[in-house]
């Protein structure tokens, strides 16, 4: 709101309807920002403080998106494991991998020959010597089938027709280690919804409460305003604007401690997954993302923001 000569000024302008009202939204969001420019200390302190508490939701909301780029290696996780028939030959084999391979739950199949087995036990096992003494080859030939769905009941149902096969002796699947991992997953997406809930309202109540500070401070002005004509509407427009610019600014550090962070994780992670030969790299924000960000920040802070004038301002009324 401006000081209490342009307040007057400007309501009896807009009493009598000099000004339109785009240019009254304008001069008035122009003011509030002026205002929150002209005190840097306190408002860099409620800035940083709704920063702060919407930082640490939308960094645990990116983690998950990051988690969501590991569909792949679940997936893999969730492969099934097809052991055949000891006396199944090559030909017959590579004619079940090509059968499995055209089913519609089924990503890929890859084939193990039991020749290419015994090799592969020899080089790790460290029993390669006493391996070499045997008559015959006591290892099956694998098929490894990648499905299309890694969800407990398809995994079940897919393992449970395959090893139906004639050729094949025995299917596996972890599906209790798949089981738990999206369990964690869902509980935490649930905590993550919760905690950003939780802090969303402690974004609108930081913001109403600073707000109420502002009302009182500004008692006199707004007393003087209301006695030239201004209505409540009018009288709350600014403490509104101040609620938005609060939001939008605790966005933006919002922001940029994210991209810290994201900046600080981002090679330790990267040189850990290399490790485990995968090619894995966190995702940052998005152009997208940042809009949302602030449209939400802005929201909060323009809810928190009405809430305190619906509750004060109307208390204020001139004797």
């Amino acid at each position: 709101m401006p000081d209490s000569k342009t307040s007057i000024g400007a309501s009896r302008s807009a009493i009598k309807g000099g000004h339109s009202w785009f240019q009254q939204h304008q001069q008035v969001a122009v003011d509030s920002l002026a205002r929150l420019l002209g005190e840097p200390g306190s408002s860099l302190l409620t800035w940083s403080v709704i920063g702060i508490a919407l930082a640490l939701p939308l960094c645990l909301l990116l983690f998950l998106q990051n988690i969501q780029q590991l569909n792949t290696s679940l997936d893999e996780a969730g492969n099934i494991s097809l052991f055949m028939q000891l006396d199944i030959s090559n030909d017959t084999l590579a004619s079940l991998q090509s059968e499995i391979g055209e089913m519609e739950q089924v990503i890929r199949v890859s084939a193990v020959t039991a020749g290419q087995a015994l090799v592969e036990f020899q080089e790790n096992s460290g029993f390669g010597n006493a391996l070499e003494g045997l008559d015959e080859n006591p290892l099956p030939a694998l098929l490894i089938v990648t499905p299309s769905e890694a969800g407990k009941n398809s995994l079940s149902s897919l393992a449970s027709e395959l090893e139906a096969i004639a050729e094949v002796d025995s299917a596996q699947v972890d599906l209790e280690w798949i089981q738990r991992l999206y369990s964690i997953i869902n509980l935490a997406e649930r905590f993550t919804t919760g905690l950003a809930l939780l802090l969303c309202l402690g974004v609108i109540l930081a913001v109403g409460n600073t707000v109420r500070l502002a009302i009182e401070n500004r008692r006199d002005e707004i007393m003087v305003v209301k006695l030239v004509g201004g209505t409540d509407a009018y009288v709350a427009r600014p403490f509104l604007y101040t609620g938005i610019w609060f939001g939008i600014g605790g966005g933006m550090i919002a922001t940029v401690l994210v991209m810290l962070a994201f900046l600080l994780l981002s090679g330790p992670v990267t040189g850990l997954m290399s490790l485990y030969g995968s090619d894995f790299n966190l995702t940052g924000l998005t152009a997208s993302d940042l809009l949302i960000l602030l449209a939400t920040s802005g929201g909060l802070g323009l809810v928190g923001a009405w809430i305190s004038v619906v509750r004060h301002l109307r208390l204020i009324e001139p004797q």
